[in-house]
């Protein structure tokens, strides 16, 4: 069975992580982009990673420019927006595309194991959350709609599974 763990991906200033290295904890994995009207999760992101990061939530952002072209700037440019305009100390990664033949392979097992509305295999905007299991498995599939703060009774109950 492939799980979260399986998979491997760069950070915001190209070093490979295992995502093994978050076995036994919770994670919450999101596409963002800097120039989004749901860019703004960035502060409720980072309040959960402030809020629960003790207690063994990491949050991981996948910066994607495949939405309206909106996160069209370098790695080390969407690291600094993030961290200037958000205080963004959260593990950031490398850009991604999340949908197509070049999606990351993360993304296709991600969209694969929560599909969306209506069975839909693909992401549909920036800010789509996969909460995952301490196990790797994933939990839920939350819209960009959702906001970070409504996450927090299901990021509760994954950390007390």
């Amino acid at each position: 069975m492939t799980t979260v763990n399986d998979f491997e991906a760069l950070s915001i200033d190209g070093k490979p992580v295992a995502l093994k290295n978050f076995k036994d904890k919770v994670l919450l994995i999101v596409n963002t982009a800097s120039a989004c009207g749901f860019t703004p999760q960035f502060a409720g992101l980072e309040k959960l990673h402030q809020t629960y990061g003790k207690q063994g939530l990491v949050v991981l952002g996948f910066p994607c420019n495949q939405f309206g072209a909106q996160d069209k700037g370098s790695n080390d440019e969407i690291a600094g927006f993030c961290q200037r305009n958000y205080g963004v100390t959260f593990q950031m990664m490398a850009k991604i595309d999340v949908n197509g033949t070049g999606a990351h392979p993360l993304y296709q097992w991600l969209a694969a194991e929560a599909p969306g509305l209506l069975g839909s295999k693909s992401i549909k905007w920036n800010f789509t959350k996969f909460l995952i299991s301490k196990e790797g498995a994933v939990l839920k599939r939350y819209a960009p709609t959702d906001t970070p703060e409504s996450l927090a009774k299901d990021i509760e109950a994954a950390l007390a599974a």
